[in-house]
């Protein structure tokens, strides 16, 4: 259990809660007092019929329509209702946890102008695991995440659908089994709802700490790689790396070396004076990746205790119409995840056409002795091209794109959803193309002579056995890689191999 407060959150806490049900979390004592104090800010506007956007406007296009107090709440659900208009397959259910607990946390923060029971109903859901069937399309990432939030809100009204026990429900029945009642939203409380950047950002801390693992991955996978070929030890030395300063290829060298401490096939090789760039330049791009992937982090570290509500309630009383909500920032650092992604990829596909293509490797063409009567792992290359070539079109920044709406009151937009989207996709087959290295990878070194080998590497081929076996026989090689791609979504092959 841990407390929220609008300021503190962290990334790791977003992640916890995403990947464990029921995860106890309750606003902190300063955030209900600073909740309460700009409630009564808003009660007080309400009271006085002062126009304030929000409160008793319209909404975009609309700003400029009056409306009356005794259609305030009102306002408020047909606001919920209207704007839930998202499309496609719903967000899965650890980004869901991570998009009740972040939106729950910026009204934590105490300048939404809601009462404390809005946040408490979005905390209830997250403890009994019950989670809102939130369409992943319909959002352009300004005036916030409009369609996607406005489907979660309709399951805190009881509307809408949600998943309880593996099983979609409407949303009045989800309530239900949480233990909770509708709720009757007050003034300002609807768009409070709607209004930020919370599905961007739940995809980017998501996406982006899979990517961290994956670059830690790929530098396991590159070490099976270059001692199956015969590598060189010198590009890991850490003097280079030194004279270059990137703390992601300081960590990415460290890795290796450490990764083939001990093994006499490195550098066993005397004719070749240098090893192929998907090789000898792990560092330089495996690190860079790795670095990218920092830079991102910092941006979602710092978008988890903002304010991206419009209007917002400061301290002070004032009630200011802003343009916090729009997703620029952290659509910027998506992309760069994305591109990241995408970029380790292709570094990973070279080498897996290295430990397959004979002129490469000396080794026997697409690791079969037969070859001919049998394909071996020819088809592995080809495969892993076409998801590099994938990956690529999705790593095409959504960040410059822009299309006007709500009638060119919102003429500039962020796409940030999109790219949070597309991002958790290329990060997804990054994972694809390392599992695939591995599986060539400790193939192809069953084919080397039975010198030591590096202590940390045996271990690691071991571990990739445990779920592929050695190809024998012509088979089909969809549910191996299946069965690696579902391993690597934990950090048991970076205990395995002495990184974590």
């Amino acid at each position: 259990m841990f407390e929220i407060d609008g300021l503190t959150l962290t990334l790791e806490q977003v992640e916890r809660a995403a990947s464990t049900p029921g995860t106890e979390v309750r606003l902190s004592e300063s955030a209900l007092a600073r909740m309460a104090s700009s409630r009564e800010r808003v009660d007080e506007i309400v009271r006085s019929g002062d126009t304030v956007y929000g409160i008793n406007t319209g909404f975009g296009h609309f700003a400029e329509v009056t409306i009356p107090v005794d259609a305030v709440c009102e306002l408020q659900i047909n606001l919920v209702r209207s704007h839930a208009v998202g499309m496609g397959e719903p967000l899965p259910p650890e980004c869901v946890r991570a998009l009740l607990l972040l939106r729950a946390n910026v009204m934590a923060h105490g300048c939404s102008g809601v009462r404390p029971v809005v946040a408490e109903q979005m905390l209830g859901l997250l403890r009994a695991d019950v989670l809102p069937v939130v369409p992943r399309q319909g959002s352009v990432g300004a005036s916030g995440d409009l369609a996607p939030l406005a489907h979660l809100a309709l399951v805190l009204i009881g509307e809408g659908e949600a998943v309880v026990d593996g099983r979609v429900v409407d949303g009045a029945t989800a309530l239900a089994h949480a233990g909770l009642e509708p709720l009757e939203l007050h003034a300002k409380e609807g768009l409070a709802l709607v209004n930020g950047t919370q599905v961007m950002t739940a995809l980017g801390v998501l996406t982006s700490a899979e990517l961290g693992r994956l670059c830690s991955m790929a530098n396991v996978a590159g070490a099976l790689s270059l001692e199956a070929l015969l590598g060189k030890s010198a590009p890991f030395d850490p003097a280079i790396a030194e004279l270059r300063r990137y703390d992601g290829q300081r960590r990415s060298a460290d890795e290796i070396r450490d990764l083939i401490d001990g093994s006499q096939l490195i550098d066993s090789e005397t004719t070749r004076v240098q090893d192929g760039y998907s090789l000898r330049c792990m560092p330089q791009v495996h690190g860079a990746a790795a670095d990218v992937c920092s830079m991102a982090r910092s941006t979602f570290a710092t978008e988890l205790n903002a304010v991206t509500d419009n209007p917002v309630v400061l301290p002070d009383g004032r009630v200011l119409s802003c343009g916090n909500f729009h997703g620029q920032p952290v659509a910027y650092a998506l992309d760069f995840v994305s591109m990241a992604a995408a970029d380790l990829s292709s570094i990973v596909e070279r080498r897996i056409n290295r430990l397959l293509n004979p002129r490469l490797s000396g080794l026997p063409a697409f690791l079969v002795e037969d070859g001919g009567l049998r394909s071996g792992y020819l088809m592995v290359q080809t495969a892993a091209a076409a998801i590099v070539a994938e990956t690529r079109t999705l790593a095409v920044p959504a960040s410059t794109d822009s299309v006007p709406t709500s009638a060119d009151q919102e003429d500039h937009v962020s796409m940030g959803t999109w790219g949070g989207w597309k991002s958790r996709l290329a990060v997804i087959n990054c994972r694809r193309v390392v599992a695939m290295e591995l599986m060539c990878a400790a193939e192809a070194i069953e084919f080397r002579d039975p010198v030591q080998r590096a202590p940390a590497l045996v271990a690691v081929h071991e571990w990739v056995r445990r779920y592929v076996a050695p190809l024998d026989t012509d088979r089909s090689l969809a549910a191996d890689i299946e069965r690696l791609v579902e391993a690597l979504g934990d950090d048991d092959l970076l205990a395995t191999a002495g990184l974590r």
